[in-house]
């Protein structure tokens, strides 16, 4: 930067002597009392300040440098572009944020059977995004993977009529070596066609496959997620099943109403266990599942033991979260925050900070120690409340980028709280 600063420094100052060598030039060519010396020394002086001016603008590590800070603001914006991946109106903004870099008149991309985004001149003026791949070239390059230079438009597979693009650089674009399409440069002229531009354009290419393959790793991720998900779904804990089942048979002989009522709701409640594995339910959804959860824990141990208090302001109940995010928190204070003969209270409850939504479940039961914190954050089982809480960490950044977490605290004695941190959670159109 301050050599930057120094050489800009030395292009004023020259360009200023050779404007005031100039202007004396000319003075002493129109005066009459100008002299040859006068006039040749002004005039030596001018050449001598635009060749310093020439030397420095085209040194060729300022030139490569500018060329180089150039390519990779570019790389920059377009990595941002298709960060979620490469589709129709990602694939255009690429081409168009390409089209100025290179000497081509014309830039496109494709997958493997249609064209995604295309800037620059066409043969019938119209863009051909959406259509599918015509040419005999891209076909061949999505078949073999090679990158393809072509001088005329009969290589490219045009009619001898197209006028405006005259050649092409075709380059594959490679996801774990699989085609999964192509990046396209078109030219006015073949001459256009050099090293520079073919390295402009496998560059590119490559940046392109970068992102492609991340975004495939990010999308096979939260599949994976989804399947753990599932798993957690159909996991029915045997002990809880079986105590729900106890306890409803015990309230067949002393209370048939409640009997019947626990029943439908324990009915209602795996049906919606099963059900509700959509990428995100509203957060009013989740509570009511929770709620169901807990009215068979109440039934089983009794209003003097349990109590579950719910604090969800109601402009936040139609926020959308991930489901199957709050009862297993608050199943896990049930079973493990319980002190015998002591009335165990669990509070969730949601709050906005800004645009960001945090949901917060706290106990008053047994607490934890710090090492028992540290297993459940960063437990390696593969089932319970390892896989629950892994899950729920992982959904939560997920859905709402890698700001947002879940932190589990609390102190031994005193009882437990886990927070649920979402990124925008409010500021996000998900209602």
């Amino acid at each position: 930067m301050h050599r930057e600063s120094n050489v800009i420094f030395y292009e004023f100052i020259l360009v200023a002597v050779a404007a005031a060598s100039a202007g004396a030039l000319i003075w002493f060519s129109v005066s009459d009392s100008g002299n040859i010396w006068a006039i040749w020394a002004a005039g030596c002086l001018c050449t001598a300040a635009l060749l310093g001016f020439i030397l420095i603008v085209a040194d060729p590590n300022r030139v490569r440098a500018h060329n180089t800070d150039k390519m990779l603001t570019l790389a920059s914006q377009m990595l941002e572009v298709v960060s979620q991946g490469l589709n129709f109106e990602t694939a255009q903004k690429v081409c168009e944020l390409l089209l100025p870099a290179t000497s081509g008149v014309a830039v496109a991309i494709t997958d493997t059977t249609h064209i995604l985004g295309y800037a620059g001149v066409s043969e019938d003026g119209a863009n051909p995004s959406g259509k599918e791949i015509r040419t005999q070239a891209t076909k061949e390059t999505v078949k073999d993977g090679q990158t393809r230079l072509m001088m005329s438009a009969q290589e490219i597979g045009f009619s001898s009529e197209v006028r405006e693009i005259k050649g092409a650089i075709i380059v594959p674009l490679k996801v774990s070596n699989e085609v999964k399409g192509t990046l396209k440069f078109y030219y006015s002229h073949p001459r256009y066609i050099n090293d520079t531009q073919r390295s402009i354009a496998e560059g590119f290419g490559e940046i392109l496959s970068t992102q492609m393959a991340v975004a495939e790793l990010e999308e096979q991720k939260k599949m994976a997620t989804t399947m753990e998900l599932r798993i957690l779904q159909t996991q029915i804990n045997p002990h809880f099943l079986f105590n729900t089942l106890n306890t409803i048979a015990a309230f067949i002989r002393i209370d048939p109403d409640k009997a019947r009522v626990l029943l439908r709701d324990f009915a209602t409640f795996y049906r919606k266990t099963l059900e509700d594995s959509g990428d995100l339910i509203e957060l009013r959804k989740e509570v009511d599942q929770t709620k169901r959860y807990f009215s068979f824990e109440l039934a089983r141990f009794g209003e003097e033991s349990l109590e579950l208090v719910v604090d969800v302001p109601e402009e936040l109940e139609n926020l959308l979260i991930p489901s199957f995010l709050i009862q297993p928190i608050v199943e896990n204070s049930v079973r493990h925050g319980r002190r015998a003969g002591e009335k165990l209270t669990i509070t969730v409850s949601a709050r906005a900070k800004g645009d960001d939504l945090i949901i917060t479940v706290k106990d008053d039961g047994v607490g934890m120690t710090e090492e028992q914190r540290q297993n459940i954050m960063h437990a390696k089982s593969t089932s319970g409340l390892g896989i629950a809480v892994k899950n729920i960490n992982e959904r939560v950044r997920g859905y709402f980028g890698p700001e947002s977490t879940m932190t589990y605290g609390g102190e031994a004695g005193v009882g437990t709280t886990v927070e649920l941190y979402l990124k925008d959670g409010v500021g996000k159109e998900y209602c």
